[in-house]
């Protein structure tokens, strides 16, 4: 029988996407490269759980708060037999989770589980179990839908499973992306931008084209605040000056104004 560790630290990793592209459901192999390939399209990909089925019984994550907060990351690699938990995992809506995994054609083997010991309310609580119960196994796994709205199907010995959908990332126009406490930035589709640098508030020109942004002149507020807070906004602001390169992987964005020089954002 497999242990299952509940701990007050979990590792949750979530982080940015490997994609490879398909069409249609997924057939996979054992050969090496199916086996790569399958590994290389689960791993590192951020999967919403949606629905674990048991006995044939279904349990659907219930609640908007529990959906925006759920997230699965799967990042195979050796376990550490001295830490409980891996780089794997996330949160299905309530307590963290984090454990080993490892992908072998398609079986993705789950082992060495902790969660956080929040105590869960209702049908939350409810789905957190049976998803738990289901994931902490070796899990055949399939694939199925386009890129970028694929469904991941993980179906335990038992013939219990997890029903996860690939989340699509962020527009990198029309979202909020945080810089840091108090700082944000959202691009518009009128090529303009508008934030906050920390303490004042700014608005101006912003044209988005083949991997770059190239910003206009900002116009500011000019309230003073504390001499960090000042710093961090000079040193904001002149990184969101003329044209800058950028790369968006999922719900990061780094904007990179020259060697050194750069500034990693997150979708709000």
């Amino acid at each position: 029988m497999k242990r299952t560790t509940y701990a007050k630290c979990a590792a949750a990793a979530l982080a940015g996407t490997t994609v490879l592209a398909a069409c249609g459901t997924e057939s996979v192999g054992t050969g090496p490269k199916d086996a790569a390939t399958f590994a290389d399209t689960v791993a590192d990909t951020s999967w919403v759980p949606r629905k674990v089925t048991v006995d044939g019984k279904d349990y659907v994550l219930p609640g908007k708060g529990a959906l925006k907060k759920a997230r699965i990351i799967f990042k195979p690699g050796a376990a550490d037999p001295d830490t409980g938990g891996g780089e794997s995992g996330g949160s299905v809506g309530c307590n963290s989770i984090g454990a080993d995994v490892d992908i072998q054609g398609d079986t993705v083997k789950v082992s060495d589980l902790v969660r956080t010991l929040i105590g869960c309310p209702g049908a939350v609580g409810e789905f957190e179990e049976k998803f738990v119960a289901v994931f902490d196994n070796d899990l055949k796994a399939r694939l199925d839908g386009p890129p970028g709205a694929r469904t991941l199907t993980l179906t335990s010995p038992e013939h219990d499973t997890i029903t996860l959908r690939e989340e699509k990332p962020p527009a990198l126009k029309g979202t909020r992306w945080s810089l840091g406490e108090n700082a944000y930035l959202t691009l518009t589709k009128n090529n303009t931008v508008t934030g906050s640098l920390g303490c004042n508030t700014f608005h101006g020109r912003a044209i988005v084209k083949d991997g770059t942004i190239e910003f206009g002149r900002l116009a500011t507020t000019r309230m003073m605040c504390a001499g960090p807070v000042m710093k961090t906004e000079r040193e904001l602001a002149g990184i969101l000056d003329g044209k800058v390169s950028y790369q968006q992987e999922r719900d990061s964005l780094k904007i990179t104004k020259a060697p050194g020089k750069s500034v990693t954002a997150r979708a709000e």
